[in-house]
């Protein structure tokens, strides 16, 4: 069994959708510390004047001592505010009508914290995509460890042959202790794919997903699989 795992992020990028779509099964990693300035609340999307950050905001009080599935949305106004900032920018994108009622009701359902909105709509992203995987949250597995040995034992209790790292994975993944446990470490190689964005100022990578997903439709994992062959 194939396993790969993250972070959850806000509408995530490509990349993400790549890793899951080499896995059998996905693990939403809420159950490490949050980290700000990174993509567990904010995401960019392309508009008429170029990229925009959406970003959520998140409570920061005691952040330090708990994990992501803890962290809680400081104001849920921003819902409001981001279902009108893409409405604006991809309005005229050839598959916007496809999704964005949809998209706009998980928006409109009052999530209290970060890692339930992010899961729901990576989850919706999955299969408007078609790479729907089985997934669980690391905060139910009971999983213990730091860094590579959290891991490790996430994989064990997943009953994982293999697993998918990121690139970075490279720099602190203990290669032999998973081979060890019968785990064969596998590292993603990913090049962003090129395709053509609704406002035409020459291409802009590592978007959130929905960009690629507004502009191409159906044929938006097929374009991530083109130059990233498992």
């Amino acid at each position: 069994m194939i396993l790969t795992a993250h972070q959850p992020l806000y509408l995530p990028w490509t990349g993400l959708f790549h890793k899951i779509a080499q896995a059998d099964a996905f693990v939403f990693f809420d159950s490490v510390q949050f980290e700000y300035h990174e993509f567990g609340n904010r995401n960019r999307i392309m508009t008429g004047q170029g990229p925009l950050m959406l970003t959520v905001p998140v409570e920061r009080k005691g952040h330090l001592e708990k994990p992501i599935c803890e962290i809680g949305i400081a104001d849920p106004r921003f819902a409001t505010k981001h279902v009108r900032t893409l409405r604006m920018a991809y309005g005229k994108a050839p598959y916007f009508a496809l999704y964005m009622d949809e998209l706009e009701e998980i928006f409109c359902r009052g999530h209290r914290l970060i890692a339930d909105l992010n899961i729901e709509l990576t989850v919706w992203l999955m299969q408007k995509l078609g790479c729907v995987r089985p997934w669980q949250r690391a905060s139910k597995m009971g999983i213990a460890g730091k860094g590579s040995g959290l891991v490790l034992d996430m994989c064990v209790k997943a009953g994982a042959s293999m697993y998918i790292f990121g690139a970075h994975g490279r720099d602190y993944a203990d290669v032999d202790a998973f081979r060890a446990k019968g785990i064969e470490p596998r590292f993603q190689m990913f090049t962003p794919p090129v395709y053509r964005q609704v406002h035409r100022r020459g291409f802009v990578p590592g978007l959130s997903v929905i960009d690629l997903l507004f502009n191409r439709g159906p044929d938006s994992l097929a374009i991530i699989k083109a130059q990233n062959p498992a």
